[in-house]
This record gives C-alpha cells, structure tokens and sequence, in this order.
C-alpha cells in the first residue's frame, strides 16, 4: 500500500455563508493528495503529460462526517491499497487532528490526447512497484 499525507489550511475563499467548506472543495484537496502521491515516488504528474499519458478521474465519492471551517489545519491521507493494473484506485480520509471529517475515493484511467485508454506505461508501473513496501 502506498499512503501519502497532503496538508491544507482552509482558506476563507473555500467556506460558504455558514462557515462550512463547500463541498467540491474536497475533491480539489483529493487532486492535491494525487500530486502529492506522484511526486513522494518521483514520478511527477507533469513527466507523465509530457511522455502522452493523462489521468481522468473516471469516478468519484465523498463522503462528508463532519465539517471543516477557514483556518482549519487539515490532513489529507491518500492511500493506493492495490497496484493498479489498469484502473488506477485510490481512498481518502480528511482529518483535523484525529477527528474524521470525510472520506472518499477516485479510480482513474490512462488515455492518450485523443482520449483513446491505455494501460500504464512501465515508468508508472515501475515507480509504484519502487514505492510499494516488500512486505505487501
């Protein structure tokens, strides 16, 4: 399994009237979480774009516990808990502190610029097996 921790700091610009984070605003801090993830195993998502390989979000869900407000100090955990074959899947959790506030989830595929899938290519494969702990 590889897991991943983003940290965020809730601007006021992402709450509502109500002081609560609006709700889209969770799935920008999951996309962040993805980044994160690519770069931690060095293979960031701008090299993938370059080399012809882009990732669209093939389905999405959160589920929201609790609500976050501005200022809060927020973690983002990602975790890929199954080597991707061609699906790639990934699960969340949003905590401030040890309180739960969401959890969600995101598969992706790989497709060229004219939207055509592929599978992912060996550079992908290669760096997620490097990250991946011997004892999974």
């Amino acid at each position: 399994m590889i897991h991943c921790i983003s940290k965020v700091r809730v601007r006021y610009a992402e709450t509502d009237r109500m002081d609560v984070v609006y709700h889209s605003n969770y799935l920008v801090w999951f996309e962040t979480a993805r980044i994160l993830m690519l770069d931690e195993i060095n293979l960031p998502y701008r090299d993938l774009e370059a080399a012809g390989y882009f990732l669209p979000v093939l389905s999405a869900s959160v589920e929201y516990k609790r609500p976050a407000r501005f200022d809060d100090h927020l973690e983002v955990h990602l975790f890929m808990k199954e080597k991707p074959k061609v699906r790639m899947c990934f699960k969340y959790e949003i905590r401030r502190g040890d309180e739960l506030l969401a959890t969600g989830s995101t598969s992706h595929g790989f497709m060229d610029k004219t939207g055509k899938p592929l599978r992912p290519p060996k550079v992908f494969t290669d760096k997620v097996k490097e990250a991946w702990p011997e004892s999974q």
